[in-house]
């Protein structure tokens, strides 16, 4: 799949990477794909706190509605506004325009050291693929 190497991955196929002290959260390219065309994003109001694998909104596409599970836990900094508007960023710009929230994680240390890295992540997505 060739997902960048500065992000980690969770089984449940969303990435988190550092940006400063925060980490910005979104879904893969693998994700939106196996969704659709996604119409529409529910995200958390600022301020959330988030433990690991705690549903923090929603995802709607043309084929289903799936729960967003986050991959660091942390307090919700910032979410997508630009999503409100345009949720086909989810499918067209996952990495950069289709980010979801940002979190200040509990533990900068560790926040994402039991995540996939790229290509253990793409190993993954090959098997499931197979």
């Amino acid at each position: 799949m060739n997902v960048p190497t500065d992000a980690r991955y969770s089984r449940e196929h969303e990435w988190a990477r550092f940006d400063g002290d925060d980490v910005v959260v979104g879904i893969t390219p693998y994700a939106a794909d196996e969704l659709g065309d996604v119409v529409y994003v529910e995200l958390p109001a600022e301020g959330l706190h988030v433990d690991v694998m705690d549903e923090f909104g929603t995802v709607e596409s043309v084929k289903a509605v799936s729960p967003l599970y986050a991959p660091v836990a942390g307090e919700v900094i910032a979410v997508n506004s630009a999503l409100d508007g345009a949720p086909e960023l989810v499918n067209s710009s996952p990495f950069h325009e289709g980010w979801m929230i940002r979190v200040r994680p509990d533990d900068a240390a560790t926040a994402i050291e039991d995540l996939l890295d790229a290509e253990a992540y793409d190993a993954f997505v090959d098997e499931l693929l197979a």
